[in-house]
């Protein structure tokens, strides 16, 4: 194998010789994946009327997929994104753990942004599956945790 080759697979994240993508490419490939989910789901909560008013809300606890309105709520939104086949379905990625962080997020968004608006706080979950042939099945669920 030249030299050129071993560079392009060690940049991919294989080691020389291996077949596929490497550790770089799968995360690459996750984060694509998610950018993507996270894409059709904003689409959808506009579709149902909502405003979207963050995406990535980030801070040292962590992030928000979405943040949105629907009406005089805020939305707290996780979004799930897997591939037709996955072992997990994406609704079932939302455990009590995820959840409580969830809230917690929700009260620095509230904390940093003003309070809590008059029609309370809900955290939703959208549910985007990829199959391999056809339109992305999209499910949005209010009121999850």
């Amino acid at each position: 194998m030249d030299a050129k080759r071993v560079a392009q697979e060690e940049l991919a994240g294989r080691a020389p010789g291996q077949r596929g993508p490497g550790p770089a490419g799968r995360a690459s490939a996750q984060r694509a994946l998610g950018r993507y989910g996270e894409e059709l789901a904003a689409r959808r909560l506009t579709e149902a009327g909502m405003t979207v008013l963050a995406r990535n809300w980030r801070c040292r606890s962590g992030e928000i997929d979405i943040v949105a309105r629907d009406g005089d709520a805020l939305v707290v939104c996780e979004v799930k994104t897997r591939r037709a086949g996955e072992f997990e379905h994406p609704m079932a990625a939302v455990r009590p753990g995820k959840a409580e962080r969830l809230r917690r997020l929700a009260g620095r968004w509230l904390a940093d942004h003003g309070g809590p608006p008059a029609g309370g706080v809900r955290i939703d979950l959208v549910g985007v599956v990829l199959p391999r042939r056809g339109a992305p099945v999209v499910e949005h669920v209010r009121g999850v945790a």
